[in-house]
């Protein structure tokens, strides 16, 4: 059995529980169709039943994503559901995306975008839900589902899941049905194909964006940033940089969370923390460089990670804040077109732009700023 995505557990669940509601027979495995593609994936569920006789329905599956350090391996997922009569009282959907007829409720353990409290999915896992749901929807009714991920609230704990504004539990954000191990010689092989596909693309304007996993991925798509010119690279940054190079890019923006590229301003191009880490030392050494005061570079280095070091600083010492932080995006791009040359002769522009725990853009280098006032965005003061 192939190992799959968080969102294609939670589908699974989903569409158990709701065979049940409405009469089919009890399976132990689930036929999930994918958006947009003809094949099928088989997906075992644990069990399920009829709730509060027969009124609701309950389906439950444990998540089985193939790597032995990923946070989510056998997460237990519950998944509830009600059919409500259309022309009776029915609240729309908490978050945009979903259709008015699937009522989607992320439950204890979901995880929530701090500001405006929404569950936080990703565009894939609501399709993988309506394409799985909608065939199986009686007339005249609507879905109310509620998902719940019993220890995902303890587990989100072990994550970056706050640096990126979202509490309470596990985000559904997964882009593809499959599980892709971002520290794989798999991965770079994929992600360089990816890339060069884009190279080729007719017209191509020799501009891309690397982001790095599916944060990174969501927020450049919420901020705008050209579809058809962003990769999605993994932890493999120092190589693909090169195979951009190789390609024919010109123009390349690096856009990510500070406490992720922070390596590269230290000179760590697998950015993967089983194979390396150093971001507090790096941040010291970058405090160093622009005079901050020893009381704060003390303050640093005993922070328990760049996040905590960041809010410590910002209380009473923004000023300093601006001017690490500043300093970090410039040494990213210094360090990446070192990097880039130190394999070939490349005049390839490199800007780097860092967004923050609120997810909102705060830091640029001289060249990121550069590409992201073409593109219209503003930093954040």
């Amino acid at each position: 059995m192939k190992e799959f995505t968080l969102p294609v557990w939670v589908a699974a669940a989903a569409k158990s529980a709701m065979n049940i509601l409405i009469g089919n027979e009890v399976e132990d495995i689930v036929e999930i169709n994918l958006p947009n593609q003809k094949d099928s994936i088989s997906v075992p569920i644990s069990s399920s039943s009829l709730l509060e006789q027969g009124k609701r329905s309950l389906a439950i599956c444990h998540c089985e994503s193939g790597l032995s350090l990923d946070i989510t391996r056998g997460l237990e997922i519950w998944a509830y559901v009600q059919l409500i009569k259309s022309n009776s009282e029915c609240k729309s959907s908490t978050q945009s995306g979903f259709p008015k007829w699937l009522d989607f409720h992320g439950g204890h353990g979901v995880g929530k975008f701090e500001l405006s409290g929404e569950p936080c999915t990703s565009k894939f896992a609501r399709e993988l839900l309506c394409t799985n749901l909608f065939p199986l929807l009686p007339n005249g009714y609507s879905i109310r589902l509620e998902i719940v991920l019993p220890h995902g609230k303890d587990r989100a704990l072990k994550t970056s899941n706050k640096a990126f504004g979202i509490v309470d539990g596990l985000s559904l954000i997964g882009t593809q049905a499959e599980v892709q191990i971002s520290a794989s010689p798999d991965q770079l092989k994929n992600c360089k194909e990816i890339l060069q596909n884009k190279c080729q693309e007719s017209g191509f304007d020799g501009s891309l964006t690397f982001v790095i996993g599916e944060n990174g991925m969501d927020l450049a798509r919420q901020y705008g940033l050209p579809v058809n010119q962003i990769v999605k690279t993994g932890n493999w940054l120092g190589p693909l940089l090169v195979a951009a190079a190789e390609n024919g890019v010109k123009k390349l923006l690096l856009f990510g969370y500070h406490g992720k590229l922070v390596k590269l301003s230290g000179g760590v191009f697998h950015t993967h923390h089983h194979l390396a880490d150093g971001r507090l030392e790096t941040l010291t050494s970058l405090a160093v460089k622009e005079d901050i005061s020893f009381d704060l570079i003390k303050l640093i280095n005993k922070s328990t990670s760049v996040e905590n070091a960041l809010i410590a600083l910002e209380l009473n010492h923004r000023k300093e804040v601006a001017l690490i932080w500043g300093r970090m995006a410039q040494e990213i791009e210094i360090k990446s077109k070192s990097y880039v040359n130190r394999y070939l002769s490349s005049s390839m522009e490199i800007g780097s732009v860092l967004f923050d725990r609120k997810r909102q853009i705060r830091w640029a280098g001289f060249e990121g700023l550069k590409q992201i006032n073409s593109l219209g965005l503003i930093l954040k003061a």
